[in-house]
């Protein structure tokens, strides 16, 4: 049996997180330790930069239909 791992479950429930599909009581617990780790912190910023910054690219670049259906197919499907 592995210990419990306070940033591994915080990664796993960043996609759902930044989703917002989350229970009230996920987000809190992610809220908490989001304030609590730097690390999960800045891993967070970096996914929500991110994911504006492919907001931005797919509002002035036109993407290929192929290209949206493999980007489709690389998200975390929810549990």
């Amino acid at each position: 049996m592995t210990a419990y791992d306070p940033c591994a479950h915080c990664e796993e429930m960043m996609q759902p997180y930044l989703d917002r599909v989350l229970t009230d009581a996920e987000r809190a617990e992610a809220e908490t330790h989001l304030d609590e780790c730097s690390y999960c912190r800045k891993r967070y910023h970096f996914e929500e930069r991110l994911r504006q910054f492919v907001r931005q690219a797919v509002q002035q670049e036109a993407m290929p239909v192929e290209l949206k259906t493999k980007l489709a197919g690389l998200r975390t499907p929810l549990q």
